[in-house]
């Protein structure tokens, strides 16, 4: 089974309750926010901690799942998809 879409929205738009909304709606997909300012650097971190362990067959898969889980910001609207 494919797994579903989900957006992970990030920066000074996931604040915005009515953009992520639209983002749910326009993609048929639920969107989840991170409580980081910034995730550029977050991500780049977590490069980096993959680089450290990469001799020791840790994936980064392995290494993102420390990361906090996201939360369920905006769920499509009903019928959406039809607009």
């Amino acid at each position: 089974a494919v797994p579903r879409t989900r957006i992970l929205a990030t920066g000074g738009a996931s604040h915005n309750k009515k953009i992520l909304q639209v983002l749910s709606d326009v993609f048929n997909a639920p969107v989840f926010t991170i409580d980081t300012a910034n995730s550029a650097c977050l991500g780049s971190a977590y490069r980096a901690i993959h680089g450290l362990v990469a001799e020791r067959n840790v994936s980064l898969a392995d290494v993102v799942k420390l990361a906090p889980e996201p939360r369920l910001a905006a769920t499509p609207t009903p019928g959406a998809e039809e607009v």
